[in-house]
């Protein structure tokens, strides 16, 4: 009786062991192909094609857009913190580059939490696990945009650390991305104060050259862009940075991954919730872009651009530790349409929720499994 009752407890044993096994390869592993494996690409729709735009024959380009990584450092970052969050963020990526293979990704600035504060041997091992979690294909291009968690907002930013940023990421202030006829501009989100600083100058002239650009590509004939380099083809650009541009609040968000009702009401400060309206409006009349993407809210938002017939899109936060719900954009472009949508995540809650039903159910299940062991034992 002894060799069939520790044979049952064996054989439990092993259930156990299965059991939790497979609770952790589901919620660690397998729960975001299951979740993600149910978004696709959107479609474009030829009633929102422009007509003024001559089409291509090349193939559509397919982009992931995400914004707030926010790696954490030494100061503020729990070890079980960042290794909860960044496991997160590297199976949602890493199962997002396997399911839907883009040409391009968007990085929309604040990668790293404490890149304002840490020190330079901090900041290249935030660049070695930013590279690591975030790993691409050998034929996907990344480009990233700056953030204030990353260099720090306006008034606080030194050349020093624009620099080291610039260097270890290869993400200048101002960048123009082409390809298949689609144009995306990058904008550092601190350097658009207009004041004539160190940044703000250089980027002011690099806007200029892009918008000059734009124009040329479009009006070659005209006489003051004889001499000047053009694009090969035209179209509206993108626009994409850290903060969006300038609005009073979320109220108007009505996206489902957009803020709490409390949050939605809190008034925006120019320049540290979004971009100052006077520059909002001078990019959008000197890019006149189809439509702008940026993050730093951490959440959700659709608004039409108050010039122009664009429609701005943030998106929210890429990390639990800001977003229990977070998602990431996809993007396909033409150089005459495009189309929009966000692929949800797993939600945290929803994992804690099934860690906790899943050890109840475990628990239950050696229970009975004792109970019927100490029940065959006794009559047997």
């Amino acid at each position: 009786m002894k060799s069939k009752t520790l044979k049952y407890q064996k054989k439990l044993l092993i259930q156990v062991i299965l059991a939790v096994t497979f609770m952790f390869f589901f919620n660690e592993f397998l729960i975001y192909y299951v979740t993600q494996i149910q978004c696709s690409w959107p479609e474009l729709d030829k009633n929102t094609e422009e007509v003024k735009i001559k089409p291509t024959k090349e193939e559509p380009v397919k982009a992931i857009i995400i914004a707030d990584t926010h790696l954490l450092g030494s100061r503020n970052g729990h070890w079980f913190d960042k290794l909860r969050r960044e496991w997160q963020m590297y199976r949602a990526f890493q199962t997002a580059m396997i399911l839907h293979k883009p040409d391009l990704v968007f990085v929309l600035g604040d990668l790293m939490d404490e890149g304002l504060w840490c020190g330079n041997e901090e900041f290249k091992r935030y660049v070695e696990r930013f590279y690591s979690l975030f790993n691409i294909p050998d034929d996907v291009q990344m480009y990233l945009a700056v953030g204030n968690h990353d260099i720090g907002f306006h008034y606080g930013i030194s050349p020093y650390l624009n620099n080291r940023f610039v260097t270890g990421f290869n993400s200048p202030s101002v960048q123009l991305v082409s390809l298949k006829g689609n144009h995306f501009v990058l904008i550092n989100s601190m350097a658009l104060e207009g004041d004539g600083c160190f940044l703000c100058k250089p980027a002011e002239m690099q806007i200029k050259k892009i918008q000059n650009l734009f124009e040329c590509t479009k009006r070659p004939n005209t006489t003051s862009c004889k001499d000047a380099s053009k694009l090969i083809t035209f179209s509206r650009p993108i626009l994409m940075q850290h903060f969006p541009l300038y609005r009073k609040s979320d109220i108007e968000c009505t996206d489902d991954d957009a803020a709490p009702e409390d949050i939605k009401k809190q008034l925006f400060k120019e320049k540290w919730q979004c971009v100052s309206k006077e520059a909002s409006n001078q990019l959008l009349k000197q890019l006149h872009p189809r439509l702008v993407v940026s993050g730093h809210t951490h959440h959700g938002c659709t608004r039409k651009l108050v010039i122009g017939d664009g429609v701005e899109i943030s998106i929210p936060s890429f990390s639990w530790r800001n977003k229990n719900n977070p998602n990431y954009g996809m993007a396909i472009f033409t150089p005459n349409n495009y189309a929009f949508s966000k692929c949800k995540m797993p939600q945290e809650s929803t994992v804690i929720h099934l860690y906790i039903l899943s050890v109840l159910v475990i628990l239950c299940w050696i229970i009975y499994s004792l109970q019927k062991i100490k029940f065959a034992k006794k009559y047997s």
